[in-house]
């Protein structure tokens, strides 16, 4: 598979990539509209902040399977022209929290001690010390606007400092603010009248789109400083400027901007105009948020190790994909059971689906089940023959199918810890269950098999049949299968009345190695064997 990367990551990720069997190519500098063109052929695409991801992008994407954001933000990926194309969307939430905090940190002391301005001043043979004199921070008050996983560091550090520290968040409950020993600020308007600092550490949306301009502005202290290094847009450019201008704002100290350069370009050949850079007073750094080597390297380490399990077929925590509070890991062997459940029914039944009915009993009832809901429709998908289904678009090709969803939840459960039971209603007015389990980490097992209580391992390969219940039919089974040189692993059957009373038996038998058709059609002569079916989950 083939994997574009259009922004710098470090080079040992991209060396993971290539270790994992991969194409990788970096196609860096060049302008949004030919990587609009170029992104033909290939199943992954790795971004940082200044790739848009929209659906020009995507309409011309006639591979591409999952688009990695190397880093925390989401505004230059279009989440719901990701979804409708069935792409999965990634980032690294946490891999550069550090790296950004501490450069908002970082500003708050230049602006606040003059130290971009002296330093210029001395490079330029100018040495009067008297032009720059600053503020100390200390006993000052910080108005952090947005207390999340940055917000809360840089709180943490200017804390530290000896700063006052206030937020404005409506999102986040009161019980963070006190863990953070910061005050909260019912509305925006009480941390701009009384901050000394303005810091924002929010994402860009319609809600926070210019949430500091002119009449924002002109409600701050006379004097504020302001940083922002978080994303362009938050902040007006223009009335910034104007409020620096005239002195209303101090400082500020910019390390984004609503419509970002090229940061590839050699000097000279950039041609980018923005009011900020020639206002007074204002400190800008091209985008540094996560440029430290130690972010570098967790950013690109994270998201080629997130595009490649994608790319495998594997559940991760993706942007457009239900959210799970727990841990990744503990739900894996469920939603890894619920696609086999519904991979299982397309290969042993052939009637349509008209309605899905899932149980979720035991512990798994207070806890998310929306991914492991969306694992069995994925594997019932798949077992339909959409081999392009992925986990962010598997709800809509199930509802294009007319296929009712209805989940349900019960405490109690007999015999397992957990149990996941799944009802087709058939088009031709049957019920059929499939019921599963998992035993310790990871083994997945089939209690219930339409109508026959089993209890039988989901392996790679499993021979279904149902047969007479007579003596003898096993070993003819175990005969022809060792005259094909097939090993058989295990054994399992169930009993039951068919209520004419004539004794059925389903039999499972696991091999240790593939089954092909022909095999399976000797099989189905066998005397006394009313149906087989091959059940293959190696995929």
């Amino acid at each position: 598979m083939k994997i574009l990367v259009t922004e710098s990551i470090a080079k040992d990720a991209i060396q993971y990539l290539l270790d994992q069997g991969f194409e990788v190519e970096e196609y860096l500098g060049h302008k949004q509209e030919e990587i609009e063109q170029y992104i033909k052929g290939f199943d992954a695409l790795i971004v940082r902040s200044a790739t848009k991801v929209n659906e020009a992008l995507l309409a011309n994407a006639d591979c591409l399977k999952v688009v990695g954001r190397a880093g925390n933000g989401i505004d230059n990926i279009d989440v719901k022209a990701c979804t409708a194309k069935g792409v999965v969307a990634v980032n690294t939430p946490t891999a550069n929290i550090m790296a950004a905090g501490e450069l908002a940190v970082a500003h708050a002391f230049a602006i606040f001690r003059n130290i971009c301005a002296a330093n210029h001043g001395v490079h330029t043979d100018d040495f009067r010390r008297g032009n720059w004199i600053g503020n100390e921070l200390e006993g000052k008050t910080a108005g952090i606007i947005g207390l999340g996983r940055i917000g809360s560091i840089v709180a943490r550090k200017l804390k530290g400092i000896g700063m006052t520290v206030i937020a404005y968040d409506p999102h986040i409950p009161q019980e963070k603010f006190d863990s953070c020993g910061v005050r909260k600020c019912a509305e925006l308007d009480d941390l701009l009248k009384e901050a000394d600092l303005i810091t924002i550490h929010t994402p860009k949306n319609k809600e926070t789109y210019n949430i500091i301009a002119k009449e924002q502005l002109n409600k701050c202290k006379d004097g504020v400083r302001i940083v922002n290094a978080a994303r362009g847009g938050l902040i007006n450019e223009a009335d910034l400027a104007e409020a620096l201008k005239s002195g209303k704002v101090a400082a500020a100290a910019i390390d984004v901007f609503d419509v970002e350069p090229s940061y590839n370009k050699e000097p000279g050949s950039q041609n980018f105009k923005n009011v900020l850079i020639d206002a007074p007073n204002c400190t800008i750094t091209p985008h540094l948020g996560a440029s430290t080597f130690e972010a570098n390297h967790n950013v690109g380490a994270q998201v080629t190790e997130l595009v490649a399990k994608v790319l495998k077929g594997e559940l991760v925590a993706a942007i457009n994909m239900p959210t799970f509070t727990g841990d990744m890991a503990t739900i894996k062997p469920y939603t890894a059971l619920a696609e086999k459940l519904g991979k299982l029914y397309f290969q042993a039944e052939k009637t349509p689906v008209r309605k899905v009915e899932v149980t979720y009993s035991g512990e798994l009832a207070s806890q998310d089940t929306g991914l492991i809901t969306l694992s069995l429709l994925k594997g019932m998908l798949v077992g339909m023959g959409n081999s392009h289904v992925s986990y962010v678009n598997t709800e809509a090709a199930i509802n294009e199918c007319g296929i009712e969803v209805v989940e349900k939840k019960e405490s109690k459960v007999e015999k397992y810890n957990n149990l996941i039971g799944v009802k087709f209603f058939t088009d031709d007015n049957r019920e059929l269950e499939l019921d599963g389990t998992v035993f310790g980490k990871d083994t997945l097992v089939l209690v219930t098999f339409f109508g026959y209580e089993m209890n039988v391992e989901i392996t790679d390969t499993i021979i279904a049949m149902q047969n007479d219940d007579v003596p003898g039919v096993i070993g003819k089974i175990a005969t022809l299968l060792g005259n094909h040189n097939i090993n058989i692993a295990s054994m399992h059957w169930g009993r039951k009345n068919d209520g004419t009373g004539a004794k059925k038996a389903q039999s499972f038998v696991a091999t240790e190695q593939k089954v092909s058709p022909e095999i399976i059609e000797e099989l189905s002569k066998v005397d006394c064997i009313n149906r087989i079916s091959l059940l293959q989950f190696d995929d």
